[in-house]
């Protein structure tokens, strides 16, 4: 099932069931998505393809996380506590983050896959990291791990 399609069953689901919380987030992801198709149109592409949409959310995701910070900082706890569940229902479409383990082999075999000895190759390896594990590696916390990793 297209991501497209989950965001629009459960939009429906969560009317029926009368969750306003989890129908105002689903119907800001919508939003966002109908954005990015409008955004793509003058490329020629009618409906952006998931990935992209994932791209979108983690996006969102981040977002709300600075947000969490910023209103723990100014004392703001139900504003926090509004964004953290808007985080919970993006996260349900996304998928599984690799743990810290599999982060550190990843990295290690993007390494050795392109053959990388310093600091000055980092941007070879994050790109093939990215190639292969966009979907479930956070960049973020890839990259200090590349940087220790070649500058050891």
């Amino acid at each position: 099932m297209a991501l497209r399609d989950q965001f629009t069953d459960e939009l429906k689901t969560a009317m029926r069931a009368g969750d306003a919380p989890r129908v105002s987030t689903l119907r800001m992801i919508l939003s966002k998505v109908k954005d990015a198709d409008i955004a793509a149109r003058p490329k020629g592409i009618d409906k952006v393809p998931d990935e992209e949409v994932l791209s979108a959310l983690r996006g969102m995701v981040k977002s709300r996380r600075e947000s969490v910070d910023l209103y723990r900082q100014g004392n703001r706890p139900e504003l926090a506590a509004k964004e953290e569940a808007e985080i919970a229902v993006i996260e349900g479409f996304l998928p599984r983050q690799m743990d810290e383990a599999a982060s550190e082999q990843a990295v290690a075999d993007a390494i050795a896959e392109t053959g990388a000895a310093s600091i000055k190759d980092m941007g070879k390896v994050m790109a093939v990291l990215r190639a292969k594990y966009a979907a479930t590696l956070d960049m973020a916390k890839a990259g200090p791990i590349v940087k220790a990793k070649l500058s050891a």
